[in-house]
């Protein structure tokens, strides 16, 4: 007998090492990995990978096309997987991709993508707070912090160490740069380039996050690097072009500075100013 379908035992059901608490409604084509733990209520489909570790808690839904990695929480209410909130939507093969040591915490909703093959991804070692929306095709990279109540956009990318307050909305086709600071309550309709900070409505830069930065190991020497170009780019007068250009000769081009001139030169929205 597979042991999915055994409906009379008391107590959670062992399932491939994993333990499904008899109330939870777990699909048989569903692949789970060992250590898995389901709490009372949740329901997985039958198109869901479950790493191994993961931990569902009562009332989270997990369905579509949804591969999770390893020991990811996953707290009351969450909805993952479910279909766009997209007109263009037509039901197309789409994904959700997570990886691994997220934290998903209550009424969190994770849509797939719009669009044949494409994907919503989400990496590993993030944050999302309670009711955090993240909409299609967006792209969390790592070691992210999503406060209570932030809403993304579709096709909106948080980079790796990017913190972004409670209660913000953020425009579709957005770009949040790595180890930047969003304040809460903020609106973000343009890019916010990596490593400074960002707050209001209408949001207004408010500095280089310069303690986020010397958490995560920053340097001195990368540091004064970085409020050189900051001071062009934002306290210099010239437009935005003319800033690199002088970031380009008068800063070290050291990586930091790099990802920092990439960041910009990629912008299609524009940066916040």
């Amino acid at each position: 007998m597979d042991p999915i379908k055994m409906k009379k035992m008391t107590g959670p059901r062992p399932v491939r090492d994993a333990e499904i608490h008899p109330t939870a409604v777990v699909d048989p084509q569903a692949r789970l990995g060992h250590n898995v733990r389901i709490g009372p209520h949740a329901v997985i489909g039958p198109d869901v990978v479950l790493g191994p570790d993961c931990w569902v808690g009562s009332s989270v839904l997990i369905e579509g096309r949804t591969t999770i990695g390893r020991n990811n929480r996953f707290f009351h209410g969450a909805a993952i997987g479910c279909e766009p909130q997209d007109k263009k939507y037509r039901g197309e093969t789409s994904f959700v991709e997570i990886g691994d040591n997220n934290d998903f915490r209550e009424f969190c909703t994770v849509h797939l993508a719009t669009g044949d093959g494409d994907s919503t991804r989400i990496g590993s070692n993030n944050l999302l707070m309670a009711y955090v929306h993240i909409a299609h095709n967006c792209h969390l990279h790592d070691h992210t912090v999503i406060a209570n109540a932030v809403n993304l956009a579709g096709h909106v990318e948080v980079e790796s160490h990017a913190t972004i307050g409670g209660l913000t909305p953020v425009h579709q086709f957005v770009r949040i740069g790595a180890f930047s600071f969003v304040g809460g309550g903020s609106r973000l309709p343009q890019d916010v380039p990596p490593y400074i900070k960002v707050a209001g409505n209408p949001v207004e830069v408010a500095g280089l996050n310069s303690i986020g930065l010397k958490r995560n190991g920053f340097t001195e020497a990368e540091l004064l690097n970085l409020r050189r170009a900051y001071r062009l780019l934002y306290r210099s007068g010239l437009n935005v072009t003319q800033a690199l250009e002088r970031i380009a000769v008068d800063c070290t081009l050291d990586r930091r500075i790099e990802e920092l001139m990439a960041f910009i030169r990629r912008s299609e929205r524009g940066i916040v100013r």
